[in-house]
């Protein structure tokens, strides 16, 4: 049977939170089978534990943050990616303030901090949430779907009225089967819009932002001296946000995603209407490597030399 991952040892790192700009401590822990992804606000007098669940998404703006008990963590979407894209089903995150950090504005640090921990293959049935049925949501010229596919492949254009933008990909396809994740996606980083600095700032969002951690685009061009890491990494960025957004289901999917001019906001609400329909998806685990997905066999077969281990129970 496929079985479910989770980190071999325990790694840290710390940085800056993009929008509440705090110093921020990260670990990343084993857990258990069946915990699933969980993230623990361990600055508090007591631990607070927030369950990565679409359902407790909260804050919307600029990112995903959880929301319990008053216990927020926000801007949790690059991590989630990196966690999705190397099939860790459960993992216990320690941060020590109400943000991940945001390092260089992508998932790559976090596939990198991943590869130094390892991972171990657990005596669990890997279960991963299949689509049967087509979901879809709206907001104005804004939409978001899950289609059935028997794999996971996403789908996503953009729309931004400004000429650096425009000079590059407006859409981007990728399908986990035939790409690698960290070649195609994981490097792609944040972006954001010099006029938008102010607003933003007052609201309390961006106090940690720089040309350091997001592509910075004035009325014109790009700031960052360095360009862009990839042609299309303003879509590929909004793919790689899908990606850990998505993951909130608790399981990783099988469907095809695809979207326009989607975000967080939208992302979530496709995430909650799939679960709350319970006729348009099914839990479905698979008794050997072949006869699973392609995505799943990209997983335990070859993830870029990433340190797999079994557990000693096996």
């Amino acid at each position: 049977m496929l079985r479910q991952r989770t980190l071999k040892t325990l790694i840290h790192t710390e940085g800056v939170g993009l929008h509440g700009g705090v110093r921020v401590g990260l670990t990343l822990r084993p857990a258990a089978a069946d915990t699933g992804i969980v993230f623990r606000r361990v600055d508090l007098p007591e631990p607070v534990e927030l369950p990565a669940r679409a359902t407790l998404v909260g804050d919307t703006r600029m990112c995903s943050c959880l929301e319990r008990d008053g216990v927020k963590v926000g801007t949790i979407e690059h991590l989630m990616s990196a966690l999705c894209s190397l099939g860790v089903d459960n993992a216990w995150v320690d941060l020590t303030a109400a943000e991940v950090p945001v390092l260089d504005g992508s998932a790559a640090p976090f596939i990198y901090l991943i590869q130094q921990a390892g991972l171990e293959v657990q005596n669990a049935s890997k279960r991963f949430l299949r689509v049967t049925q087509s979901v879809e949501v709206c907001e104005g010229d804004k939409w978001a779907r899950f289609d059935p596919y028997e794999g996971y492949r996403l789908d996503f254009s953009i729309a931004f009225n400004h000429p650096a933008i425009n000079n590059t990909a407006q859409q981007a396809v990728f399908d986990f089967a035939g790409e690698s994740y960290f070649r195609a996606v994981a490097r792609a980083r944040t972006f954001g819009f010099v006029h938008e600095v102010e607003q933003l700032r007052e609201h309390g969002l961006a106090l940690g932002g720089g040309l350091e951690n997001t592509i910075v685009l004035d009325e014109y061009r790009i700031l960052n001296e360095e360009g862009l890491r990839m042609p299309d990494e303003f879509v590929k960025h909004k793919i790689l946000d899908a990606i850990g957004d998505l993951y909130l289901v608790g399981h990783p999917l099988l469907a095809a995603f695809t979207a326009h001019k989607s975000g967080h906001t939208l992302n979530n609400a496709l995430a909650r209407a799939l679960l709350a329909r319970s006729d348009a998806w099914e839990l479905v685990t698979f008794d050997t490597l072949e006869s699973a997905p392609a995505l799943a066999r990209q997983w335990f077969a070859q993830t870029d030399g990433l340190r797999v281990m079994r557990s000693p129970s096996q």
